[in-house]
């Protein structure tokens, strides 16, 4: 489990939007500090140096986390193998 940041606020379409302190990957899932579920990385935008992210959440009142610190719980996909091509 990682830091990911604090949400700053919520955007029109309810999602929160967190300043990244580490970050995430999409898909992964996001917890509170009690590890109650909050939602899914969605996106991650914003200049490389200072990056943001958006969580799509299924709360009914995400204004009340505003200013709360999220944490990620990377998602363990099985890796591919790739084959390698016959010459």
């Amino acid at each position: 489990m990682q830091r990911i940041g604090r949400v700053l606020h919520i955007s029109s379409n309810r999602n929160v939007i967190l300043k990244v302190e580490n970050l995430p990957r999409i898909s992964d899932e996001v917890v509170d500090e009690k590890l109650k579920p909050i939602g899914t990385v969605l996106d991650i935008f914003g200049p490389v140096s200072s990056p943001y992210v958006s969580v799509r959440t299924g709360m009914k009142d995400p204004h009340s986390l505003v200013n709360c610190i999220l944490y990620a719980v990377p998602s363990f996909k099985s890796k591919r193998m790739k084959r390698k091509r016959r010459k």
